[in-house]
């Protein structure tokens, strides 16, 4: 007898992580990132093995059943759909089947954002090439893509999806659907060109200037952007760790942000962050300005993240400057002659004014969690907080008339 009903499938589809058997194998699985699927578990030469069926969505209840009594009936045969499933599936697999397999198989399991790949191949792959079968793809095509990113005067973006492109047909490769990659013969001098690291800093007189504007212009640059700003140059984090945070990360009666290790760039090491007594009064005007929401900076629009979105900040700073990509005519500058800044540089900004009032190097780079040495890592297990906190109070305190 089933156990499921259209209507239990229906409300598990919007739920948590979960996995409900329908019986006899079948079961409906809601991942913990991608979207829910149809799986049949079932034996063959004494192995338990597990088949995935197709999408919700794409499959009704009563289609997963019809497929899972398919499959039964090919057992019975002494036929393993496992060893069929990938000679049938890859036959003729169309560019974005291609991004599809290798972002369930690798990047999902891999990468601590894999939404970043699927929104660069989405913008600026799929459109030009995804319906074209794997072997279609030429030379040709590559170049126009690379050539249409760069021209749009996106250099870094060309770049990554240059490496993007390289990594898809290595995965095509593997998977023998081709032996070709005709992304291999580009380099990045084809794509946007050598990417130097970025310098840029903010001095005194520029803080001032850029936070005047931001304040200036509150219908451009609204109020949780500012705060945003104005806790990242007197924290010295990164965007995503601040703008992706919880409220139970942080104690604001004893003035302490704990940053979990899960949460840091690349897994490096969970921090307890010191605030000034300037970032716990934002923190606490934040909270009310969060209505009740389990993150500081909640979206303020509807989407698949409960939290503000990367590229929210830049975008309006970028508005500032006079820059809208998605806009023919640009918005006026309103920035006069500032040279142009991102989020990014307010870290380098903090590091800057802390060494300006003489902290020492080591404490500066502790604050911006960066790892010093391996020696260092493996011996000096001190977090240096109390230095960490004079610096954090003593940037505060210079900042303070510039931003309030």
């Amino acid at each position: 007898m089933s156990n499921l009903t259209v209507k239990q499938v229906n409300t598990l589809a919007k739920g948590q992580h979960s996995k409900t058997s329908d019986g006899n194998g079948l079961s409906f699985v809601v991942p913990k990132r991608g979207e829910p699927y149809w799986s049949l578990r079932y034996t063959f030469n004494e192995k338990r093995r597990e088949k995935s069926l197709g999408k919700f969505g794409q499959l009704t209840l009563a289609e997963a059943r019809g497929e899972a009594e398919t499959i039964r009936a090919m057992l019975r045969e002494g036929i393993d759909p496992l060893s069929l499933s990938s000679l049938t599936k890859h036959n003729g697999m169309t560019f974005n089947e291609l991004f599809q397999d290798m972002y369930e198989n690798k990047l999902l399991k891999r990468l601590k954002r894999p939404d970043i790949p699927k929104s660069k191949y989405n913008n600026n792959v799929a459109k030009f090439i995804g319906h074209l079968k794997v072997e279609q793809v030429n030379a040709f095509h590559i170049r126009d893509i690379l050539n249409i990113i760069t021209d749009s005067g996106r250099p870094t973006v060309s770049n990554d999806v240059l490496d993007l492109l390289n990594n898809l047909f290595k995965h095509a490769i593997q998977l023998n659907i081709t032996l070709n990659n005709p992304a291999s013969a580009f380099t990045y001098k084809d794509a946007g060109g050598h990417e130097s690291s970025r310098e840029r800093v903010l001095n005194i007189n520029e803080v001032e200037q850029a936070f005047s504007v931001f304040r200036k212009y509150p219908e451009s640059f609204t109020r949780d952007n500012y705060l945003a700003c104005c806790l990242l140059v007197a924290l010295g984090v990164r965007k995503s760790e601040l703008i992706q945070a919880p409220w139970y990360e942080f104690d604001l009666d004893n003035a302490v942000w704990y940053l979990p290790k899960e949460r840091t760039k690349k897994n490096f090491r969970a921090i307890k962050i010191p605030l000034p007594s300037l970032a716990v009064e934002w923190l606490k005007e934040l909270r009310v300005r969060s209505h009740g929401s389990s993150y500081v900076f909640p979206a303020r629009r509807k989407s698949s993240k409960p939290y503000m979105g990367s590229d929210t900040i830049n975008s309006a700073i970028n508005s500032l400057f006079g820059i809208d990509r998605s806009k023919k005519v640009q918005p006026p500058n309103l920035m006069g002659d500032l040279e142009h800044f991102r989020v990014h540089d307010l870290r380098r900004t903090f590091r800057s004014i802390g060494a300006g009032l003489k902290f020492q190097d080591d404490h500066l780079e502790r604050c911006l969690n960066h790892q010093i040495s391996k020696l260092d890592e493996i011996y000096n297990k001190h977090d240096f907080f109390e230095q960490r906190k004079e610096i954090h109070q003593a940037v505060s305190v210079t900042l303070e008339p510039l931003l309030q």
